[in-house]
């Protein structure tokens, strides 16, 4: 079989096994490519803010029935609750059957400083009344200069629904919003060319700083988290996929480029872009995948759902704490309301984590410290877990409006029936 080295997910893959090579025999060097990937994470945030105010504002204005918009952001939202709190529920449950912490030697174990986590942990609010009122922005251009997603969505929603309220006086202005879209895309068309490169320099850093062997010291815990997503994909996305008519596998194979990339860079957020676009070749209305993807960023994260409920039960087990049915019920539901925030903070795992432990005194928060090493290595897992069900999402919520026509080559076959 010949292969394509023009194909980009030739190229990431490649990409990818030259830098485990080269993190692995020259690591001084492989930690000093880290700047690869930094630089691409940076040029993708640079057209994220624009794109998602573009997509979401043409979705709604276009729409011009409110009472649609509501309703798809109705059903979104619900679906996101749902689906998350299952992804919560499922980590408790597993890692209190594995018990990857018991027996853990905290004593032994090279911490690190987390005082810069707790810290920002601190610094952020993770109230109710908090989480409501940091969504409105203070400022729309410092919001848009400071790519913070859910400001960017209130701001493009009431934008977008005053364009439907105008009707065709606002026309102008969404064909003007969407041949800049048009653009963007182009820019992220070219951004992508470079993603091989992201993808070498990143692994190159984690194996050159962590090297193979860390892969060993918390392998049961990193095991744990992999398993979980993967059973939470296949199953439950993949049970939900099933009902609404389309194959889990499928999609998965549909998206691989995009899951590649989010592999090489750790971040969903690299994928944003082409993701939007690659679901409405798939079939989804424009409209539908304006509001659902962005709005799925913040409060779709499934894997990063799996990952908090996982690495708070490990630090209880890693220090004795034995939690009681009612207080792993309270954790649960302490993590409901701070993983919703978890995407608007940079570095969010550890930071969100924090919270959620300073908020649930029975954990010691510097248990943190014990995640520091392999952090990086369970991240690519629940962001690849994060874009899945942001995917799946999408299709689910075009089902439900009617909203999905995908083209011959993703059209699933027809069930047949038999009238009785």
């Amino acid at each position: 079989m010949k292969i394509n080295f023009k194909n980009l997910t030739v190229q990431v893959i490649i990409g990818i096994i030259l830098g485990i090579a080269v993190g692995f025999l020259f690591p001084s060097f492989g930690i000093e490519l880290k700047v690869l990937a930094d630089v691409f994470i940076k040029m993708i945030k640079m057209v994220i803010a624009p794109i998602i105010f573009f997509t979401v504002v043409i979705g709604i204005g276009s729409m011009g029935d409110l009472k649609k918009v509501g309703r798809i952001g109705g059903k979104a939202l619900l679906y996101f609750e749902i689906v998350t709190t299952f992804a919560l529920a499922i980590g408790i449950i597993v890692v209190g059957i594995v018990k990857p912490g018991d027996g853990f030697n905290t004593d032994k174990v090279e911490g690190g400083d987390v005082s810069q986590y707790t810290e920002q942990a601190e610094e952020t609010s993770h109230g109710f009344v908090d989480f409501i009122v940091g969504i409105i922005p203070e400022n729309v251009v410092g919001a848009m200069a400071e790519g913070e997603l859910l400001p960017i969505l209130f701001f493009a929603v009431l934008f977008g629904i005053s364009m439907a309220a105008v009707g065709e006086k606002a026309k102008p202005v969404v064909v003007l919003f969407e041949r800049l879209t048009d653009i963007f895309f182009g820019v992220v068309n070219m951004i992508m060319k470079v993603s091989p490169f992201a993808a070498f320099g990143a692994m190159a850093y984690t194996i050159g700083q962590f090297g193979l062997g860390s892969l060993v010291a918390l392998g049961k815990l990193m095991g744990s988290v992999y398993i979980t997503m993967f059973l939470f994909i296949i199953f439950i996305l993949g049970a939900i996929a099933k009902y609404y008519g389309f194959s889990i596998i499928k999609f998965i194979a549909y998206i691989k480029e995009e899951i590649l990339l989010v592999l090489g860079t750790s971040s969903s957020e690299s994928a944003l872009p082409k993701m939007m676009e690659k679901m409405e070749k798939y079939g989804c209305s424009k409209s539908v995948v304006g509001l659902v993807i962005p709005t799925g960023y913040s409060f779709n994260l499934d894997g990063t759902s799996i990952y908090l409920s996982m690495a708070a039960m490990f630090i209880a087990q890693a220090y004795g704490v034995d939690l009681s049915i009612w207080q792993q019920l309270t954790l649960l539901g302490i993590l409901m309301l701070t993983s919703k925030g978890a995407a608007g903070v940079t570095g969010s795992g550890f930071i969100t984590l924090a919270a959620t432990l300073a908020a649930f005194p029975m954990i010691p928060v510097e248990g943190i410290a014990l995640l520091l090493g392999v952090d990086r290595f369970m991240s690519e897992a629940r962001a690849i877990t994060n874009l899945i069900g942001n995917g799946v999402a999408t299709v689910v919520v075009s089902k439900m409006e009617d909203e999905f026509h995908p083209p011959a080559e993703h059209a699933e076959p027809a069930k047949i029936s038999i009238a009785k």
